[in-house]
């Protein structure tokens, strides 16, 4: 199985039903394709469309239906769009209960970098630090590592985007939940060892006696 559909599917179990979500870039997006049987969401775009779809097929984009990072979507019967001060007012409310955000780093404290690396140029800053901080559940799905350096590591030197320790990791070798002990390794991917996730953090990892693999249906 690619890593990230593995990675999207693991999250998409996190999903519950009547969930308001908001699914960040790359590999969040994918988690809508994946939802377990039975399980009905409604997928937010911070700047404005409540029940988001993928686009109904090809040759049926709208030029004025794409997703805050000016991605093609669709819109489910009964979706409905508003402003963006409307959008934020509910993520800034404590109203979305998930948001999936991608990750540069994350720290031993839980704290996520993923919005900037220095010196590079970037569109601008997105609504990731609202997301981070108002969301009632944030849960972070990128790679492990990025040519293999490892993206979790002891302190993240890239700017952190909210102050807020983020609720679950979910990567492409282990599931990793930040707590005030620290970072404790819940799941290992399949065919993955604890030894081998060890091997691949730079961060300290919590391990309990028994470390379950990923439920992937």
């Amino acid at each position: 199985m690619e890593d990230r559909i593995l990675i999207a599917k693991r999250v998409a179990q996190e999903l519950r039903n009547g969930n308001l979500v908001n699914l960040g870039i790359g590999i969040p997006s994918l988690v809508a394709d994946y939802l377990p049987s039975g399980i009905e969401v409604y997928f937010q775009s911070e700047n404005g469309v409540i029940g988001v779809s993928s686009v109904p097929g090809k040759g049926l984009e709208d030029e004025y239906l794409t997703d805050a990072g000016g991605v093609f979507i669709g819109a489910l019967p009964g979706a409905c769009s508003l402003d963006s001060c409307t959008s934020f007012s509910l993520i800034r409310g404590g109203h979305l209960d998930v948001t999936v955000l991608g990750g540069l780093q994350i720290d031993e404290e839980g704290l996520l970098a993923n919005w900037m690396v220095p010196d590079k140029i970037i569109p601008g800053m997105g609504g990731g630090m609202d997301l981070a901080t108002g969301a009632k559940r944030v849960i972070v799905a990128m790679f492990h590592s990025e040519k293999g350096i490892s993206k979790i590591v002891r302190k993240c030197i890239l700017p952190i985007t909210s102050t807020r320790r983020v609720d679950l990791i979910v990567t492409d070798l282990a599931v990793i939940e930040p707590t005030n002990d620290g970072l404790v390794l819940k799941e290992t991917a399949p065919d993955v060892t604890v030894d081998q996730v060890i091997a691949a953090t730079a961060a300290k990892l919590i391990v309990p006696g028994n470390v379950p693999e990923m439920p992937i249906i």
